[in-house]
């Protein structure tokens, strides 16, 4: 992977095409976006949410959403796995993601960029059916310290649906998928060796994988302004009550989409 600044934003031509080809997913998914003034025109700024079963089902939504009401082309930390995927990692570059890395955003935020981060990675997009929703971001300080150090402000984000599309089969954990582990293994080396890197087997329109046509619903809250933690990245105190204030804000968006949801 080359350096994260050296990426060259897609050009207007390529946007529209794949806006253009986006679109009958758009009409499959009726997409609702709330809160999109929320999101600044300029960076550094960090946009962080909740990552649903999958992962990609409503992430270029996000993405060509907010180019088109904001201007801005916004980069997203991705895992590392990405970039084992021969075809996939091409189409992971040319989009602006960048491996996960906190010396990869550290440069991003300083050059300005808005960066997207599912704190909860692919243990969220890789999640057992009875965790729904649930953010798992244990142990993940990452964020908020590099939103610190920047003195960038967080945009808290959620998104409800696509959880909605799929019925799981097999969680990722089955027995039944030792197999899929072993090739995993085979073609991720140690990353493959992760609990978090397995799909769970799930249906969608009959015994297919098809998704099911549901509305999908995005919510975007007010800014966090880290300035009050200013000088204060090296405490962990201080970065845990900002992990806890953005988390707080997106399980609200959650639950606000997902009661729109129920009354849609």
């Amino acid at each position: 992977m080359a350096s994260p600044l050296d990426w060259t934003p897609p050009s207007g031509a390529l946007i529209r095409a794949a806006s253009l080809a986006l679109e009958p997913w758009r009409a499959y998914t009726s997409p609702v976006f709330h809160g999109m003034e929320n999101v600044p025109e300029t960076g550094p700024a960090l946009l962080v949410g909740n990552h649903t079963v999958y992962g990609v089902v409503d992430a270029p939504l996000i993405f060509f959403e907010i180019h088109r009401r904001r201007g801005v082309w916004v980069r997203s930390l991705a895992d590392h796995a990405h970039w084992r995927i021969p075809g996939w990692r091409t189409v992971m570059d040319m989009g602006g993601s960048v491996d996960g890395t906190r010396d990869n955003c550290r440069a991003l935020l300083r050059d300005g960029q808005m960066v997207v981060v599912f704190p909860g990675g692919a243990r969220e997009a890789t999640r057992d059916r009875a965790d729904r929703y649930r953010l798992q971001w244990e142990g993940r300080l990452g964020f908020a310290r590099l939103a610190v150090e920047a003195g960038c402000p967080i945009i808290p984000f959620g998104s409800v649906g696509v959880e909605e599309m799929f019925t799981t089969v097999l969680d990722p954990g089955s027995p039944l998928l030792a197999p899929a582990r072993l090739l995993g293994r085979a073609v991720l080396g140690e990353r493959g060796m992760r609990d978090d890197v397995l799909m769970p087997v799930s249906r969608g329109v009959g015994p297919t994988p098809i998704p099911r046509p549901q509305r999908l619903y995005f919510g975007f809250g007010e800014p966090i302004d880290t300035a009050l933690w200013a000088g204060r990245a090296d405490d962990d105190r201080a970065v845990t009550e900002v992990r806890d204030l953005t988390r707080k804000a997106v399980e609200e968006i959650i639950l606000g989409l997902r009661a729109e949801q129920r009354d849609d």
